[in-house]
């Protein structure tokens, strides 16, 4: 049996990929900083190590982080079906909303307001997903553009309610009153006596809060629910072939239904994470366009509820390294935004390290005198592997 080498392993040449991506990405971006700055050192060396450099920037990361962690769950559970969906800032924007308008209104303690907040949040995901699926299904209306007229719809009923409803009459600004605190999620440390300090500590610095657990428990359940479930079976089956799996028995419609119905509630918590977690009130675009991040996050993760939350903190990290770099460098936010791209592209790209390797090995071929019709024949079969990752 012949025995496969290091670099034929999808798993090594997956992160190999990765590697060399990220390193020509990091590459190209410093010779632009070359270009644009006057301190190109001192500015990438922000980019670089900026998040790590306080305590309170490592918790303005993991805070992003988590809520790229559920926008990026949110949409592999779609893209695994086969499917697209730009509905989760819809679903977002409904989440922060029913969740602000509990925290707000509701005259509850905590422990019973919190996770009643977190629920409506969840459950107006479901039905705002569920809605562009039952088109997808039943009227095989184009998901693409059901998903971004819903996400138009919640932003001028988000506006409308907070605008004219929840903000302060006479107020010039378009934002609530500050959450109360039993309206707040808690630090991800529990405030217990043996734990003062550090709850102190992390409660005024960092803020992370107890949606990091919730988070990764999402990664678990979504996990779980994918490979370890009949729901799962049935849509990786839609994901593979919606007729092989319509002529095996699966109800694909319900599938389909299900499966943008349940990456709502994981987008309504991101959103309900934006206003009781980092805000910790309701404003005006409260989203700022992240659910189109968490696209990101999905494609870089493969797709693979146990990657995500390993593609979030990276994707969260250039986030914030990008902020620090421009908040402490001569670098526009444009240039950091190129950089940002630069990489993204480079990391989502298939074809690098197959380039690369059909390179090596046609040269070796030629060196060894093989024929040239056989080297072709070679470099053709290994790029046909390198398809599946």
């Amino acid at each position: 049996m012949k025995k496969t080498s290091l670099l034929q392993r999808p798993a090594v040449r997956e992160v190999l990929r990765v590697l060399l991506a990220i390193s020509i990405a990091l590459i190209i971006g410093f010779i632009i900083t070359l270009l644009v700055s006057k301190e190109p050192f001192e500015a990438y060396k922000m980019f670089l190590i900026g998040p790590l450099t306080r305590l309170n920037r490592a918790g303005e990361w993991i805070k992003e982080s988590i809520t790229l962690m559920l926008l990026g769950l949110s949409v592999a559970l779609v893209f695994k079906a086969n499917l697209f969906s730009l509905g989760a800032e819809g679903q977002m924007l409904m989440g922060a909303l029913t969740s602000g308008v509990i925290a707000l209104f509701v005259p509850l303690p905590g422990y019973l307001r919190i996770p009643l907040a977190l629920v409506v949040a969840g459950a107006s995901g479901f039905i705002w997903g569920a809605i562009p699926g039952f088109l997808k299904a039943k009227l095989k209306a184009n998901e693409i553009v059901s998903t971004l007229m819903l996400n138009a719809i919640a932003l001028r009923f988000y506006d409308y309610i907070l605008i004219f409803f929840i903000k302060r009459p006479g107020a010039g600004y378009n934002a609530s009153d500050c959450f109360p605190k039993d309206g707040v999620l808690p630090t991800f440390i529990p405030n217990l006596p043996f734990l003062q300090d550090v709850y102190q500590l992390f409660n005024t610095k960092a803020n992370v809060t107890i949606m990091l657990y919730i988070a990764l428990i999402a990664v678990y359940v979504v996990w779980r629910l994918m490979f370890r479930t009949p729901y799962g079976y049935e849509l990786r089956m839609l994901g593979a072939n919606e007729n092989f799996a319509s002529y095996g028995g699966i109800d694909t419609k319900r599938t389909i239904v299900l499966t943008f119905a349940i990456s709502g509630i994981l987008a309504g918590l991101a959103g309900a994470h934006l206003g009781m977690g980092i805000h910790q009130k309701l404003i005006a675009n409260i989203t700022v366009s992240l659910a189109f991040e968490g696209i990101v996050v999905a494609l870089l993760a493969r797709n693979n509820p146990l990657m995500v939350p390993i593609s979030a903190l990276a994707y969260g990290y250039l986030r914030a390294g990008a902020d620090i770099m421009e908040r402490s460098a001569d670098v526009s936010r444009e240039m950091v935004l190129i950089i940002q791209a630069l990489i993204i592209l480079l990391v989502t790209a298939e074809r690098i390290l197959p380039m690369i390797k059909q390179r090596i090995e046609t040269r070796k071929n030629m060196s060894a005198g093989a024929p040239l019709a056989a080297t072709q024949e070679q470099a053709n079969i290994s790029e046909g592997g390198n398809d599946v990752i």
